[in-house]
């Protein structure tokens, strides 16, 4: 009976897990959305830590510019966070995939990163079709 629960992973496992082809066809537009976030995001985000390089590191004088580019990482990344729970449901990530994927907005140039193997992965996981039989 113990072994009637076991999904033949562990909890910590983050690889993506094979899906159907018919999902992943499904779940394209929401990859190409979440590409696009990844990009902003941490574009956004690496643009916001040269400026506080700038506001610190010397005399230039970039605070209201400061403000709105950490205004709008915080709308891009809440974006980035709603958009790569919604892939990941999609494509039935386990928990901590999902928190690995979402915390890379949150570090300078990891957001471009995560994106790369998601990607791989996602094109990597469809599950192999099976080959007919040639008589």
């Amino acid at each position: 009976m113990s072994g009637q629960f076991n999904l033949g992973r562990s909890l910590t496992d983050h690889r993506q897990p094979p899906i159907p082809a018919a999902r992943l066809a499904a779940a394209q537009g929401t990859l190409r959305v979440y590409r696009f976030m990844a990009f902003l995001t941490g574009v956004v985000l690496l643009s916001g830590c040269i400026l506080l390089i700038f506001k610190y590191g010397t005399s230039a004088d970039v605070e209201p510019e400061t403000g709105y580019v950490w205004i709008a990482h915080g709308w891009f990344y809440l974006i980035y966070v709603m958009v790569t729970a919604t892939l990941g449901f999609k494509l039935r990530w386990p928990l901590p995939r999902y928190v690995l994927v979402m915390l890379a907005g949150t570090i300078p140039t990891m957001s471009f990163v995560a994106e790369h193997f998601v990607t791989e992965a996602v094109r990597n996981a469809a599950e192999p079709q099976p080959v007919p039989a040639r008589d």
